[in-house]
């Protein structure tokens, strides 16, 4: 259909205003008015891109794909086109096509410097991921990395069965025999090399003892003997709010006595809720540790008589995720029906690769720890009920009817999330205006209505579906006739969305939805993103 000189006109001051909204970091008004554009001239290719990049601020990289591919079909000159395309692509961890992509930007754009370094950092990226995929053991020969350590033998260097009387011996004795190789034959050359290898080892197990005690100088929080308690809890987060660490001894005692924890729960987790008493759910924190310690200020600190349940996506983009999982765990540990906690899309190795957490904790602790978490995480559950009413999931729902919550529990989640079914679905859904279900606007899971979510709750007798995953202006949304309610707790997400957290009190009997809103507090001068894959971070 031709356009006419009117709406073409009309098209531009819809484009300027939604350059101004996105300017504003009001991104889906951005969509709205970028949209209306579009309706009045569909061929004009920088309303794709626009509307594309609008997306991906809002983290809907399948919306801002199609978007972007929709840019390039109109015109294939448009090197932005391809831009925002490998943007996509990169941020849903696709490496390789974005590197088609930003190779073309640059045939396009050859003397454009920014170009040349985004495609550099591409080649590398691809090429580290070809290094790993190489190198990388077969599922079935993986061997689980927590069941070769031992805590209780970490920081008990001095206490080794070895002497220190003994191992200043073995290494004296050690040096003689080298001593003696130069003056003997050949028999006692060998028999006294054998010795000193032996001996040698020996005086370096002690040594390597002692450099894993927890040293004295060290004035943090510790963990007496295997209880994790409020005071340890306490101390320690103390210590993170004004950034210091935890010995590695007592992160690992943390980690270990989780994932011990994590594994006896099912993959649907029962929750009662005396009447009387209360219970509160948290959405995404993403590493903003010191909005984190705002929610306890407000609402006191978990414990029997004050539970909550923080539904996922605890790391990743903030960068004091470390601290904020570790916390989290040492609840836990502490007293395990003071919280729950479940697994959301972030908590996961392809996520943690690219928005931060792995490469904050090998900067803080080490390779050995990113393991750790990625096996940890495996284990936690995938959704929870309270008192049979109310179903709380990180995503949504499902692309076919009928599922039941024995299918939910039947789910065998110690695994990475897959790319669909019931599992990939929880961790990943989003809810829709419309009726029926439609393409998820991330690339994974779908979209679903109200009428979804109704048949849902009906088939299971539930009255109240809670999710998190989407940033909320106010911090949260009630939608499908007050059938659904997203929460999300981390405030000023990514320090720009300017958005508000929000936690939500339910009270027994009736479970009647408290919802508290709040606002960001103030943190270190770290950036988020910090730790994120580099390449990332240039789009950031």
């Amino acid at each position: 259909m031709e356009t006419d000189g009117t709406s073409i006109s009309k098209a531009e001051e819809f484009k300027l205003q939604a350059n101004e909204a996105f300017n504003a970091r009001k991104y889906s008004q951005a969509i709205d008015l970028y949209t209306q554009a579009i309706e009045l001239n569909s061929r004009n290719a920088v309303y794709w891109a626009n509307r594309a990049f609008a997306h991906l601020r809002l983290e809907e990289y399948g919306s801002a794909l199609q978007d972007a591919t929709k840019a390039i079909e109109v015109d294939p000159k448009y090197s932005k086109g391809y831009y925002r395309r490998g943007a996509a692509h990169l941020a849903m961890g696709k490496f390789k096509e974005a590197l088609k992509d930003f190779q073309q930007v640059k045939k396009m754009c050859p003397n454009d410097p920014d170009a040349t370094k985004k495609l550099w950092e591409c080649e590398k990226a691809v090429t580290k991921l070809k290094f790993e995929e190489a190198i990388a053991a077969p599922e079935s020969k993986k061997h689980s990395i927590a069941e070769s350590i031992d805590f209780h033998s970490i920081g008990k260097g001095r206490n080794s069965s070895v002497s220190t009387e003994m191992a200043i011996a073995a290494v004296t004795v050690a040096v003689v025999a080298a001593v003696v190789m130069l003056f003997r034959t050949s028999v006692t050359t060998v028999v006294a090399a054998i010795m000193v290898g032996l001996l040698l080892l020996l005086g370096a197990y002690w040594w390597s003892g002692c450099n894993t005690d927890v040293e004295p100088q060290y004035s943090g929080a510790r963990i007496e003997g295997d209880v994790v308690t409020l005071d340890f809890v306490k101390k320690m987060m103390d210590d993170f709010k004004n950034q210091k660490s935890l010995h590695k001894r007592y992160a690992l005692q943390i980690v270990l006595q989780m994932r011990e924890m994590l594994q006896a729960l099912p993959s649907l987790v029962d929750i009662n809720i005396p009447d009387a008493k209360h219970f509160t759910v948290c959405g995404d924190v993403h590493g903003q540790y010191y909005d984190l310690l705002n929610i306890f200020e407000l609402n006191g600190l978990p414990s029997e008589e004050n539970p909550y349940l923080f539904n996922g996506d605890f790391v990743d983009r903030g960068s004091f995720s470390l601290e904020v999982i570790l916390t989290l765990f040492a609840f836990k540990c502490m007293s395990p029906s003071a919280i729950y906690l479940a697994r959301g899309n972030h908590e996961s190795k392809s996520m943690n690769k690219i928005y931060g957490f792995e490469g904050e904790v090998r900067s803080k602790l080490s390779d050995t720890f990113v393991e750790l978490f990625a096996e940890v995480f495996c284990c936690l559950p995938l959704a929870h009920v309270i008192n049979g009413k109310i179903f709380i999931v990180h995503g949504g729902l499902f692309s076919v009817d009928g599922v039941k919550l024995s299918d939910i529990r039947a789910i065998n989640r110690f695994c990475e999330p897959p790319e669909e079914g019931l599992m990939c679905e929880l961790l990943w859904s989003d809810p829709q205006p419309l009726p029926g279900r439609g393409p998820s606007k991330r690339g994974v899971g779908l979209s679903f209505g109200a009428d979804v979510t109704k048949r849902f709750l009906q088939d299971n007798n539930l009255d109240l579906v809670v999710r998190s995953h989407e940033v909320k202006d106010e911090g949260y949304e009630i939608e499908h006739d007050g059938k659904l309610i997203t929460v999300f707790s981390a405030p000023n997400y990514c320090d720009q969305m300017g958005n508000k957290g929000a936690f939500i009190r339910f009270e027994a009997p009736d479970l009647k939805p408290n919802i508290v809103t709040f606002s960001a507090v103030p943190h270190p001068d770290v950036k988020p993103m910090a730790y994120a894959n580099h390449f990332l971070r240039l789009f950031s």
